[in-house]
């Protein structure tokens, strides 16, 4: 009889039943479309970002695809933490694993946010420190090292809920930062947000979006999210999650080689629809027993051995 491997991971006190995780800002803004993503195979669901105040976020257009993946500047669009705290209670009603993504404009307003979303019931937080295209909040609080600290410690001091740090990879170090995260207390990193980009339009002359500047996400983007996770995993002792173009359980296998616990898959939705994690949690699966591995944990940074 040959035994399965093991898929379950675990992130700070969250348990997950295999390593895949919706990405912040696909198909999150509602209870309903949530919680389809959990029953076509994710073990965990990211929200859209949420803030303390509702924010229309930018005109159209927003997203454009691109010969190497998606531009996108929404603005972060939300209906405000007060508003979406029903969606958190349906799903925490539905035993869906829920991971709320917050913003703020200042450590009073994370603070403020989070508060409500743990008494809502997610089951985790991750500080959205990395939006490429919406000033005053997101990538230019996740720049300084100093600034991150203090928001991952009030965040901490407030909640009992794990918070993981998403980091943005427009920056000169990424370990600076994420070593800043863990030493605030951050129970996971996770690596990356979009990359800082814009495409235009050579017959008009004008951006293609709206915004001008927006985040690159897809498999452009992976090669650069692969160094980012190896160097981050060699640096801390939490755990990091990676994220950034992961399109196939080869894609998933590389990050968890270079030392992800799990995967955040966000793009590849739009591209392959919702199967894809199932998709990759079996390929993921047919890996490890191919190679006679039992568990997804002893193939975590497994490349640096080298």
């Amino acid at each position: 009889m040959v035994l399965r491997a093991d898929l379950s991971v675990n992130i700070g006190s969250l348990s997950l039943d295999n390593p895949t995780i919706l990405a912040a800002g696909i198909l999150g803004l509602s209870a309903s479309s949530l919680k389809r993503v959990a029953e076509a195979g994710a073990a965990a669901v990211s929200t859209k970002s949420i803030g303390l105040e509702p924010r229309t976020g930018y005109s159209n257009p927003t997203i454009a695809e691109i010969d190497c993946g998606l531009l996108n500047a929404m603005g972060l669009p939300n209906p405000g933490v007060d508003e979406f705290v029903k969606e958190i209670r349906i799903l925490k009603k539905e035993g869906v694993k829920t991971i709320a993504s917050i913003y703020g404009g200042s450590v009073n307003e994370f603070v403020k946010v989070v508060r409500k979303i743990e008494d809502a019931g997610a089951n985790a937080i991750e500080l959205n420190l990395s939006c490429p295209h919406v000033e005053t909040v997101g990538m230019q609080m996740g720049q300084d090292p100093k600034l991150v600290k203090e928001i991952v410690k009030a965040v901490k001091s407030e909640v009992h809920l794990p918070v993981f740090t998403k980091l943005t990879p427009n920056v000169s170090n990424i370990v600076e930062i994420a070593e800043a995260a863990a030493k605030a207390g951050s129970d996971a990193i996770t690596a990356i947000n979009t990359v800082r980009a814009m495409a235009i339009d050579v017959e008009t002359g004008y951006p293609v979006l709206a915004n001008a500047i927006g985040g690159l996400s897809g498999p452009a983007i992976k090669p650069i999210a692969v160094r980012c996770v190896y160097e981050i995993s060699r640096s801390v002792k939490i755990p990091v999650i990676g994220c950034g173009g992961i399109m196939t359980w080869e894609d998933a296998v590389e990050f968890i080689l270079a030392g992800a616990t799990a995967v955040e898959i966000g793009t590849a939705v739009a591209y392959r629809g919702l199967h894809v994690f199932k998709d990759i949690t079996s390929g993921i699966e047919m890996y490890l027993e191919r190679k006679g591995f039992r568990s997804v944990r002893e193939i975590v940074g497994l490349s640096h051995r080298y």
